[in-house]
């Protein structure tokens, strides 16, 4: 009888387990159909996913994303945010994309898996536009910080939103700048065939015509080289006065110091992905005279960069690159929207993110039909005396 009465006690115990593990078998902790977590001392768990490149040549730039989420975190949740009637405490669920599409998807469907409740990124176009359906399929809203490609947001998703301006205004007010500010004739234009660098490449291409300017070469390259001569040295015979990079700093810079060594004296001129302290850093004195833009207004006119910035230097000794602060603040959009819908239910507060009308560290933020921001910023700076300086600013509020 003992042993019967054992055995019957050690099935009860298999057959509760196997109960309680086909529960759990539902949606993950914090996703759309689930609760958030319980912490220590009854506060709610709320997930938020953070992707950027975090190792390779642009790492410098992912950890300037990670760190802007970092610090938006850790500040929400010394306010004590409540919502639902709930004490919230955000964790930060950060992935590493390497810059890569095809691990970028990876990332994504594991952010949705491990429940998020939204995604901030991803940095580059090229691993966001990809990301953006598998998030769209699972209903979790996805602000970029930094992607700027027109095709991420020409999808359709209700999901797809960005706190920076597009390629469309950046390429336009590049061009612009070419023929009328630097009063260029000829222009010769490279990219690094990614989302990103051929898309602003692109629409630089089509201001600078529209201006009456002259393309004389239209190269390409890939976002891993490093020696451009060849390149370089077709492009000398056509005598350019600018040439254009569409790609980031880790081969804007190796590009213009060879630019040097040819003789080529044409100014260089890139987008985003160059306007960063590495950029200089890397190219030395063969950065001096330079241009580049950045989305956004100056640093100086952001009516929160000040204080953002003494606690950024503070926190992780390090100088913001470029989009740390558009990070801080897509996460606090998320959790603008949570607030104001109560919930932190992606189904129930993903209306409020359209709805967005917030005061950031970067300015007034708000979005059109398509999830762009509106009267989005595009400044243009040059490097003088070692250091990037404004020369002019296209948009903005």
């Amino acid at each position: 009888m003992k042993q019967v009465t054992r055995l019957s006690l050690i099935a009860a115990a298999v057959m509760a387990l196997s109960a309680c593990g086909n529960k759990d078998q539902g949606a993950p902790a914090g996703s759309a159909s689930a609760p958030a977590a319980a912490a220590e001392g009854g506060d709610a768990v709320v997930k938020i996913g953070q992707v950027s490149p975090m190792s390779g040549p642009i790492a410098h730039l992912g950890k300037d994303n990670e760190y802007g989420a970092k610090l938006a975190v850790e500040d929400l949740n010394a306010e004590g945010v409540t919502i639902g009637g709930k004490k919230i405490k955000f964790e930060l669920v950060s992935e590493d994309d390497q810059g890569d599409p095809k691990v970028g998807t990876q990332v994504a469907q594991r952010l949705v898996d491990a429940g998020v409740v939204g995604v901030v990124g991803h940095l580059n176009s090229g691993t966001t536009i990809p990301a953006s359906k598998i998030y769209s399929d699972a209903g979790l809203p996805q602000i970029s910080p930094s992607a700027t490609a027109v095709d991420y947001t020409k999808q359709g998703y209700k999901t797809t939103f960005r706190v920076i301006a597009n390629d469309l205004q950046q390429g336009k007010a590049l061009g612009e700048f070419a023929i009328d500010g630097l009063k260029a004739k000829k222009v010769a234009v490279i990219d690094d065939r990614t989302a990103y660098g051929q898309g602003l490449a692109d629409e630089f291409e089509k201001a600078v015509k529209g201006k009456g300017g002259n393309v004389v070469k239209r190269e390409f390259t890939n976002d891993k080289a490093s020696d451009f001569k060849a390149i370089l040295t077709s492009i000398k015979a056509s005598q350019p006065d600018v040439v254009f990079y569409g790609g980031m700093d880790a081969q804007s810079a190796p590009l213009v110091k060879q630019m040097k060594e040819l003789g080529i004296k044409a100014k260089l001129m890139s987008g985003d992905g160059s306007q960063t302290p590495t950029f200089i850093k890397l190219a030395g004195d063969a950065s001096e005279g330079q241009y580049a833009s950045s989305c956004g207004v100056p640093p100086d006119k952001m009516p929160g960069f000040k204080s953002f910035n003494d606690k950024f230097k503070s926190k992780f000794n390090a100088e913001v690159q470029i989009y740390a602060p558009f990070e801080y603040d897509a996460v606090r959009v998320l959790v603008d929207a949570m607030k104001r819908a109560n919930s932190t239910d992606p189904k129930v507060y993903l209306p409020e993110v359209a709805k967005t009308d917030y005061s950031g560290v970067t300015g007034k933020i708000a979005f059109d039909e398509k999830g762009d921001v509106k009267n989005g910023a595009v400044t243009v700076y040059q490097v003088k005396n070692g250091k990037w300086e404004v020369v002019s600013t296209v948009g903005g509020q």
